[in-house]
């Protein structure tokens, strides 16, 4: 060997990595059962959507676009319309909201800012918030019907109804099953999704829009009104509408103090159904053909709008934690 082939480095090749092969089989595998995994997600939501179709066609060639501008659900004559059902859905959602979103806001406020140098305290408190969406749906119904109903009708319908009772929104009899009730409870529900995203969307929000006020003299208060709401405006938006599509699919709670009588009013203080509690209340009791379809239109009318409000949901809160990525 010459003298300049001993100067020049040696370039060894790699030895084969035992297993190699083995692992990209592995790889392969794993990502064949998650896509399937995924796919599969998909496929329950498509095969669901046509089964709710086949389900409701009696009633969609019944009926037609009419069926949810009717008013009148007889089973006996075999008329049905949703109109009375699609109203209570909106109005209880409605109460849920105005009550339910400020409690939860600031909720997500105080974990979020004003306990934000105690973080691990903030996140035990958090979770105890979020505990309440463990507490099954009938639970809440129990608590609701025995409980929460005695109060409403006695420290807050008959007042309402003494000092305002010449308002068309609460003039009737106060009995404690009605809007206002599933309301209030609808409301408590909420609280714990609409909280919990809140949180996470306020914390999302970068430093620099928290230092940059502090720095011109603002308060802490000055710097969350004019600073972090207005930053995280759309991801909040977006939580109020998970919200209410909580609200909106709720079914056992609002089922047991509701009053259920397909009827609308402007009295929130008068019983009413909504389109959940329509079908776990008379799903067992249909007996024509006709009136099970019916039924599954409603179940039909239901997945739509709660499919529709979580897609909207989901993109306002995509959209400002993308925000909040890109510009940190």
């Amino acid at each position: 060997m010459s003298k300049q082939d001993l100067n020049q480095p040696q370039v060894t090749q790699p030895a084969p990595v035992a297993g190699r092969s083995q692992s990209k089989i592995g790889d392969a595998i794993f990502k064949g059962v998650a896509m399937a995994a995924a796919i599969a997600v998909i496929g329950v939501v498509v095969v669901l959507a046509i089964e709710l179709f086949q389900g409701s066609s009696i009633s969609l060639t019944t009926f037609g676009p009419s069926f949810f501008s009717t008013t009148t659900w007889d089973p006996v004559h075999n008329i049905f319309g949703a109109l009375p059902f699609i109203y209570g859905t909106l109005v209880t959602s409605a109460i849920a909201l105005v009550i339910g979103v400020p409690i939860s806001i600031g909720v997500a406020l105080f974990l979020s800012e004003i306990m934000k140098e105690r973080r691990q305290v903030a996140d035990y408190l958090g979770s105890v918030v979020e505990l309440l969406a463990a507490v099954p749906s009938v639970v809440f119904g129990l608590w609701a019907l025995f409980i929460l109903s005695p109060m409403v009708r006695d420290y807050i319908e008959k007042p309402l109804k003494t000092y305002l009772g010449f308002l068309p929104t609460f003039q009737g009899t106060p009995f404690g099953l009605d809007f206002l009730t599933a309301g209030i409870i609808l409301s408590i529900m909420i609280i714990p999704t609409v909280s919990a995203i809140s949180r996470e969307v306020l914390r999302s929000v970068p430093n620099s829009q928290r230092e940059a006020l502090i720095a011109l003299g603002a308060t802490k208060w000055e710097m969350v009104r004019h600073s972090v709401l207005p930053y995280a405006r759309s991801g909040l938006f977006g939580a109020v509408i998970l919200g209410l599509g909580r609200a909106v699919g709720e079914t056992m709670a609002v089922t047991m103090v509701i009053g259920n009588s397909p009827s609308i009013t402007a009295s929130l203080l008068h019983p009413g159904y909504t389109l959940a509690s329509v079908i776990a209340n008379e799903f067992t009791e249909a007996t024509s053909p006709l009136y099970v379809s019916a039924l599954v239109e409603i179940g039909l009318t239901l997945f739509f709008v709660a499919l529709a409000i979580n897609i909207i949901a989901r993109l306002l809160v995509w959209r400002i934690t993308r925000f909040s990525k890109v510009r940190t």
